[in-house]
């Protein structure tokens, strides 16, 4: 299957593209970082420079693949004007949406964020009504970026009521790699009161990835939202007890499938996408949340 993927330069697109690869298909990429003019090493995956604000742009990369993996965004909206975040992260969904069911692409795998039912950069204070957060969570976003993918969803359904396109929405929990585990969730492996906004849940970049690729060959009709974390929490800690000590009745408890489970439950990606996380924060940190030395 020949697969475009956007943003492939950043932190998730690098780890989709070298998965995609891994998995047999033939993958075409496209960022903003400016290419290089020498000869191409063997095995060198074709690139286009692209702004995918615009819509001309947007149409001469989506040309000619069965499916895109549009991951391509501004990632959160402490960096720049507001207007800048929403304007770029909307039309560059839409533009290569569209092209995208112009073309007939079958498959669309958006990437979206577990930001949007409000969590991380709310201006009023925020918190989720129930935990672990699913996909059937009320969705009240405030802040630019929220908003911005949340309107990308939005998109999908449009696209699947107006086409032949199947679409799924992926909602990553906060990605960790091998070079930012000990400075992101160290804190909270150490004290689970260091407290984030989504319930101490993250996300190895390399499940995510095993993820985008099932999410791009599946078949499944529609439009389909998955929640993407892994399945325990930062830290370990017994996930009633630090609920109840940090947020009180704040936040109703619902069933868990495990003592140190996750704020955002996965649930529905492993039993539709056949989703299988391999790794854990234990596999790059110790105890005190310092790095594993090998």
């Amino acid at each position: 299957m020949k697969v475009l993927i956007t943003g492939a330069h950043g932190k998730v697109g690098r780890a989709v593209t070298q998965a995609m690869k891994e998995a047999g298909h033939e993958v075409r990429t496209t960022d903003l970082t400016r290419p290089g003019f020498e000869r191409k090493p063997e095995g060198t995956l074709k690139y286009t420079m692209a702004d995918l604000t615009d819509a001309g742009e947007a149409y001469a990369v989506v040309r000619d693949v069965d499916a895109v993996v549009h991951i391509a965004a501004i990632p959160e909206p402490t960096g720049n004007p507001p207007h800048v975040v929403f304007q770029t992260n909307l039309m560059a969904t839409f533009n290569v949406l569209e092209a995208a069911i112009r073309f007939g692409v079958k498959r669309f795998v958006n990437i979206s964020s577990e930001t949007v039912p409000g969590f991380f950069f709310p201006e009023r204070d925020f918190l989720p009504d129930y935990a672990p957060v699913d996909e059937e969570h009320p969705i009240r976003p405030q802040d630019p970026y929220a908003l911005s993918k949340h309107f990308g969803e939005q998109l999908m359904d449009a696209a699947i009521a107006r086409s032949d396109i199947q679409c799924i929405t992926i909602r990553p929990s906060w990605v960790q790699f091998e070079g930012n585990y000990e400075h992101n969730l160290g804190p909270q492996v150490r004290d689970a009161s260091v407290l984030s906004a989504n319930l101490w849940s993250y996300i190895d970049v390399y499940d995510l990835a095993d993820a985008i690729v099932l999410a791009t060959e599946s078949d499944l009709p529609g439009h389909e939202v998955f929640y993407i974390a892994s399945p325990d929490n930062v830290g370990g800690h017994d996930f009633a007890e630090i609920l109840a000590k940090h947020y009180g009745d704040a936040i109703e408890l619902r069933e868990l499938d495990r003592s140190d489970a996750s704020g955002i439950t996965s649930a529905k990606a492993q039993r539709m996408l056949g989703w299988k996380p391999k790794r854990s924060w234990r596999d790059y940190l110790d105890a005190d949340g310092h790095a594993l030395r090998t």
